[in-house]
């Protein structure tokens, strides 16, 4: 909106403009609300009516939401709430498939045939990256608007490039003309546990798809997509490439496929055939009815040669996750580890303790934490780095056996909090997954919920 306001419209056919009408008198002065409490015109007549002469109905009512008396994440809630579809029209400097490029690229010219094959194991293990380059803010701020550009002409959108950091991107080259813009999360909208990280695909230069990637444990989930233009050729090798650079980042040796991206809730991904996709790559359910369902499929592919599985048994299989293991097969992998009990736990103990004052407890917690580990913010510390302790003290307060750590590992938890709010995401994994207590307490937690508390 800063950038192309004149060429925003609201898609009137697809918007539920009920949803917006409560809240017009909060968009407007305190003077105009007689008119809205007495006329009943259309929320598009408002629109058209409160505007600016030269302002589209999409930029009065983006503007007039930015300036809501709310912070940023309200503000967000209530815009994903009223869910406004715009419509971008095309102008001479708006985004663009066909200009898409990252300039200075240097060129890669095909002189052999496309790889089609599939990696094995061993293969995806020994590969490296020729080189991972840090960017400076400025060069780290076009790779995030060429990925935004990338994913708007394609209707998409992905929180990690939506709330990128010019600060945390890197660019991993793969030599032969591609490469991935690595674009790490703000630190205020980092997730409590995993740390999240988009990643643009480019080919000399031209986005070709977009990585997802969420790690922990020594494991990541992944969502792997390429853009349709490109697709039915390299996509083995190159996906590859994606679980070797999510290795070098972040010390991965186990990998997980989340039901949504094998098909479940989403057609493309069943269409696309994805599940068979990464069991070519070696993927496996740990799940015993999707293992049996899998072994009965393959038997009868070998017996009759061109069997294709049905769209219900793809949807069966893609209830469960799958995982591809470097190493030994483990359980304490994302996609395993039921993370969501850690928030439970926090919850039940900031309830029984202070019910509705979440403030006082927000002010306790960073106390205790301090007490806990002799240690908590200072001058030195970021405004991020300090943000991240606010969030990860509660959890500090409740981890089991923390009475019983040594002097050494409470330091190291300081270090795993700082990292969480630091420059690079990626440095959080790297020390939260060196803490052998840590994780086993975090695995503790997220073993099963709290007890349920009885009704008052």
């Amino acid at each position: 909106m800063e950038r192309w306001p004149s060429q925003v419209r609201v898609d009137w056919k697809a918007f539920d403009s009920d949803a917006l009408e409560p809240w017009l008198p909060l968009l407007v002065h305190p003077a105009e609300t007689p008119a809205l409490d007495e006329y009943d015109l259309p929320v598009r007549e408002w629109l058209a009516w409160l505007g600016g002469p030269r302002e589209t109905d999409a930029a009065f009512l983006v503007r007039r939401l930015a300036r809501m008396p709310m912070d940023e994440v309200a503000r967000e809630t209530l815009y994903d709430q009223l869910d406004p579809p715009l419509v971008l029209l095309p102008g001479a400097t708006t985004p663009s498939r066909t200009r898409a490029k990252r300039s200075g690229a240097r060129l890669h010219f095909q002189r052999r045939a496309l790889e089609r094959g599939r990696p094995s194991i061993e293969a995806v293990a020994s590969l490296r990256a020729r080189a991972v380059r840090e960017v400076g803010a400025r060069e780290g701020e076009r790779w995030i608007d060429l990925a935004r550009a990338s994913m708007v002409t394609r209707s998409r959108d992905l929180d990690a490039f939506a709330n990128g950091d010019p600060r945390d991107v890197r660019v991993v080259d793969f030599g032969n003309g591609l490469a991935f813009a690595c674009i790490g999360v703000r630190p205020e909208r980092r997730l409590l546990l995993e740390a999240v990280y988009g990643y643009l695909t480019v080919k000399n230069g031209v986005p070709i798809g977009y990585v997802l990637t969420a790690s922990l444990f020594g494991s990541a989930e992944l969502a792997y997509n390429v853009f349709e233009t490109w697709r039915g050729a390299e996509a083995g090798p190159i996906y590859a490439r994606v679980l070797a650079m999510t290795r070098g980042l972040f010390g991965c040796d186990a990998f997980t496929i989340v039901p949504y991206q094998l098909g479940e809730g989403n057609d493309e991904a069943l269409g696309s055939g994805a599940w068979w996709f990464y069991q070519k790559m070696g993927f496996r359910p740990r799940d015993r009815a999707a293992t049996r369902l899998m072994r009965a499929e393959l038997a009868r592919m070998r017996s009759r040669p061109g069997h294709r599985s049905r769209l219900a048994t793809l949807r069966r299989l893609a209830r469960a996750p799958v995982h591809l293991f470097l190493a030994r097969s483990r359980g304490d992998v994302l996609g395993e580890v039921p993370l969501a009990n850690v928030g439970l736990h926090v919850s039940r103990a900031l309830a029984e303790r202070f019910g509705a004052d979440r403030e006082a407890a927000t002010e306790s917690s960073a106390r205790a934490a301090r007490e806990t580990l002799g240690a908590g913010p200072t001058s030195a510390w970021s405004a991020g780095e300090r943000m991240a302790w606010t969030i990860w003290a509660p959890l500090v307060t409740i981890l089991p056996g923390i009475e019983r750590w040594n002097a050494s590992e409470r330091d190291a938890l300081v270090d795993v909090i700082r990292a969480k709010g630091g420059r690079r995401e990626s440095a959080f994994v790297r020390h939260f997954d060196a803490h052998p207590r840590l994780r086993a307490a975090i695995r503790r937690l997220a073993a099963a919920p709290p007890r349920t508390p009885r009704a008052g």
